[in-house]
């Protein structure tokens, strides 16, 4: 099987359903922007060994897919004839209680916050960090896309679960590297 279709040499692509549009529109920016998140989570698991970290990672690549899958599916077109989803798969409460969980358990091995933290920290950390921006640019992805088209609110309710959980590994993953995090602290301006 050949990877390119020749499809979208015209800046048209299909979504999930077969609907073609603009590689432009709010709906390929929203998953493709999931897609590229879920490559720097990728970069930044490659950076860590810690085994929990690694399952978790793993599990969030997996549900990113199922997000992109959502966010590549007009709305319209989710629900089948016959009443059923046309994806298996959805992101839940579930998923997002799931996040939650592992922040907290991880927040309680952390100094609390007193300032902004630069990112950085050595490279597992920067690598999170970095996967934290790219995970808001997602989050307004889909919230864009909302305003033009309903977006479920889970999606866009992991998706800022996630850019707190990437803030929290990045912390974290300096604190067990033992990487020294800076701090913006306006009042120490040099």
């Amino acid at each position: 099987m050949k990877i390119y279709t020749k499809t979208g040499d015209k800046g048209q692509t299909a979504l999930y359903g077969g609907t073609r549009v603009s590689k432009a529109s709010a709906r390929v920016d929203a998953y493709g922007t999931i897609d590229e998140l879920n490559a720097f989570v990728g970069v930044a698991k490659s950076q860590t060994d810690n085994g929990e970290l690694l399952e978790q990672l793993k599990k969030i690549q997996f549900d990113l897919f199922t997000v992109g899958s959502e966010a590549a599916t007009p709305t319209d077109k989710l629900t089948l004839a016959n009443g059923k989803s046309r994806l298996d798969l959805m992101i839940s409460d579930k998923e997002i209680e799931e996040l939650e969980n592992w922040m907290d358990a991880l927040n309680e091995e952390l100094e609390p916050l007193q300032y902004f933290i630069l990112p950085g920290g050595g490279n597992a950390s920067t690598a999170f960090h970095v996967a934290r921006t790219v995970c808001r640019r997602a989050e307004r992805c889909l919230v864009l896309l909302n305003e033009d088209e309903p977006v479920r609110p889970e999606l866009i309710k992991y998706v800022n679960r996630l850019s707190d959980y990437l803030f929290i590994v990045a912390r974290y993953v300096a604190k067990i590297h033992g990487e020294q995090e800076e701090f913006w602290n306006p009042s120490n301006r040099k």
